[in-house]
């Protein structure tokens, strides 16, 4: 296998050229994969005090553990009065009629009130209007048939013109849908195109 061996640098010795080479070699890799960079790149320590604050958390231990006994006592205490009925006792006498002490006032002021109220209605129906809306419904029709002796065109004309415009704007709208609906069911078969009636 020596034979083989094309070294870089002449030599009287291929088979010790080849044996120093591969020695050569093996050193110089060894110094590669153990070389030390010049540049730090590794990350930075980490410092754990900095992270986990042990104040806080005996703070927070310490408010948990208050709040569990504050809890436990309050338990304590139901199971006491739930053993031994309380010392009050708080069930509602069903003698006993709740009464509002303003009840009478507040009676006699509705009542005040709702005779204020009739009085007004009294006066305001018997009061006779001041402004005569038959006379002002007669004004009315007679300017009406005026209107219709001067107009050049028919008095409906507008309301017609109106229900056409209506009308119209409908069927543009009925169009616009038939063609979207159309767009959107190309390409799926000989279906029968959908027919518009207007």
């Amino acid at each position: 296998m020596h034979r083989a061996y094309q070294p870089l640098t002449p030599a009287n010795n291929i088979f010790l050229k080849r044996l120093w080479d591969e020695k050569y070699f093996k050193t110089h890799r060894k110094k590669v994969v153990g070389a030390q960079p010049m540049i730090d790149n590794k990350p930075p320590k980490t410092y754990m005090h900095l992270h986990i604050k042990l104040k806080k958390l005996q703070m927070e231990g310490g408010r948990l553990a208050s709040v569990e006994r504050d809890n436990r006592i309050l338990l304590e205490r139901m199971a006491h009065i739930m053993r031994s009925g309380g010392r009050v006792h708080s069930r509602e006498n069903k003698d006993y009629m709740r009464k509002s002490l303003n009840k009478t006032k507040r009676q006699r002021e509705l009542l005040r009130i709702t005779h204020e109220n009739l009085a007004i209605l009294r006066r305001l129906t018997s009061k006779e209007p001041h402004y005569n809306h038959n006379r002002w419904h007669h004004e009315w029709k007679m300017n009406q048939q005026y209107m219709m002796n001067i107009s050049k065109f028919p008095h409906s004309w507008r309301n017609k013109n109106e229900l056409n415009i209506r009308k119209m704007k409908q069927v543009a709208a009925n169009r616009w849908i038939v063609d979207q609906f159309q767009g959107e069911n190309k390409g799926q078969g000989n279906r029968k195109p959908f027919e518009y009636i207007p």
